[in-house]
Order: structure tokens, then sequence, then C-alpha cells
């Protein structure tokens, strides 16, 4: 009998942090039969593909063999998570043993960013964003869900689709290449999300809230991207031009005219010793490096491993 959980992916926006590690011991293992994901396209098994067209070649070439509705080379961190299962509908009694992730935040600043908002706006969006979410996690709540595990959102600042169309001052770059504005908002926006998964603790006592810090576990492999076996950590695998192989007008797998000729726009040659996929997402093989980094719980609040994730946090 499979005893596996199935991946239900659900796409959508919602418009440093150190913890102090307290043992967990004698928890059992959690029995999750389903996995219900919500989360942009960095976590998103198919629902962006689905609502606006399948991802196209080169996605998926590193494991699926063809575009999988990742946008990515293969694997994210919610397929490391919970495998890929052939069943597509839960059933009933899933809804209060599952696991609930969610991977936030990213398309929520860039956006505000992209539409013109300063720095100060973006910031103070953020009250309005976590109020979404708040509202998410409660309907999930009392539909019977019980067991949370929440990804804070990454160092945005090093993603070339960022660098690429935001301007930054040379003073405002940090020694990796990354714009320290935006990551500071990204840590701000994630000092806020833990705050808010400690009230939604206090509100739901019968929860079990994990808060996981994404951020310090991407921006150490981009930092330190050559002691774990990556280079070129700012330029996207799959994209054209400029310093950070990324062109706002053709994405990965699109077409373009170069003198006269129309190019494909194709992964390289290495997509597993590369982090960033496309501009935007990370890599397979990137994605497989954060998930080992917070399987185990060092980087959670609670530090919780992920397979002990139904227990709640003693008080």
């Amino acid at each position: 009998m499979d005893t596996q959980p199935r991946i239900f992916s659900a796409f959508f926006i919602l418009l440093p942090v150190l913890f102090t590690l307290r043992p967990v011991l004698g928890l059992t293992e959690c029995h999750f039969p389903a996995l219900f994901n919500f989360g942009d396209s960095n976590s998103d098994t198919g629902g962006l593909s689905a609502a606006f067209g399948q991802a196209p070649p080169p996605n998926g070439e590193s494991y699926f063999g063809a575009p999988a509705g990742r946008y990515s080379d293969g694997r994210l961190i919610v397929d490391f998570i919970g495998g890929v299962f052939k069943d597509l509908l839960p059933k009933e009694d899933y809804f209060p043993r599952a696991l609930y992730t969610f991977d936030i935040g990213q398309n929520d600043l860039t956006s505000g960013y992209f539409s013109g908002l300063t720095t100060d706006e973006v910031i103070a969006s953020i009250p309005d964003i976590l109020n979404k979410f708040t509202i998410a996690v409660q309907n999930i709540y009392w539909q019977g869900g019980r067991s949370f595990w929440i990804h804070n959102t990454g160092p945005f600042g090093c993603l070339p689709y960022v660098l690429d169309r935001l301007l930054v001052k040379a003073a405002e770059v940090d020694p990796v290449g990354c714009a320290t504005p935006f990551n500071d908002v990204a840590q701000q926006f994630n000092r806020k999300l833990k705050e808010t998964v400690d009230q939604l603790r206090n509100d739901f006592p019968l929860a079990a809230f994990t808060y996981v810090d994404i951020y310090s576990a991407k921006y150490s492999l981009i930092h330190q991207a050559r002691k774990y076996g990556f280079d070129h950590p700012l330029r996207a695998c799959c994209g054209y031009g400029g310093t950070y192989n990324y062109n706002q007008q053709v994405g990965c797998g699109g077409t373009i005219v170069v003198n006269g000729t129309d190019i494909m726009v194709t992964s390289c040659q290495n997509p597993s010793t590369r982090i960033n996929w496309d501009g935007v997402h990370y890599t397979q093989a990137a994605n497989k490096w954060v998930f080992d980094q917070i399987v185990n719980g060092a980087l959670s609040d609670p530090p919780i491993p992920l397979k002990r994730a139904c227990h709640r946090e003693a008080h």
C-alpha cells in the first residue's frame, strides 16, 4: 500500500532570522496522506501552467525529460518534501491529516517594485500581504487542517530578474553581488511573517505551525556557491544575454532572432552546477540542496524535522 503523501498544489499570490534550538525529543513520525501546497511559482507544480499554458522546454529536462508544469529543470522543494504521484484527487479524510505547506512573499514584494512602488511603499504593503495569508490559514484550519509548514521568502535581491530590471547603486550591492535594499525588505517581511506565525499558534493551539527559514539556506548557498559545488550564482542557466543571462523580453524556452536566425533560448551545459534556472526560479540541484538543509529542522522554529511536523510546540 502506498503510504507516501500526494501533492496538491494551489497557485496564488499573497499580496536573517535566528532560532534558539530547543531539543525536541520523543516525538513519533507523522504519517501525512497528502501535502497541500500554497505558494508562488517557486513551489507550484502545475497551477500556473494549467492557467496560462504549459511551461515550454527545456523546463523539466533534468528529471522529467519534458515540461511537467514546473518552472525549473526538474523538481522543486515541495517535490522533495512529498514526491511525485499519479492520484489527482484527495480523499475526504486526507484534509485533517495532511501537511499544508506555504512558500510566499517573493511575488508580492517584487510585484510592488515592478509596479513602481518605492521601498517604503513596499514595506507598507507587508501587513496587508500577511493579513491575506492569515485569512488563508484560518480558512484551512476551519476546514480541518492542523499541520502547517511555512517557508519564509528568499533573498530576492540575488535573483537575476530583479538585478536586471531594478536599479541599485554600487554602494547597495553586497560582496556577493546581491542588492542589499531588496534583501533587507525580504528580511523585514520574514520578521513580520514569523510574528504572524507566532500569533497563529496562540490563536489556534490545536494546530502545529513550523516556520522554516528558507532565506538563510538560499543566501548561504548563493554566498558560498563554489564551496557547495555550484558556479555563477547570479546568472540564469536558461536565459539569454546581459550580465545575468536574463532578458525580460524572451524567457527560457522562447525564441529570439539573432542575425536573422531564430534561436531558441535553451539551458546551460550543466544545470546541476547552477543555482538559478531562468532568472526567477531555482534549479533542481539548488532546490535539493535547500531541502537537505531544512528537512531535519535545523532552520525551523520550533526545530522539528519535517517527518514530525504534525506535533505542536510544547509551551
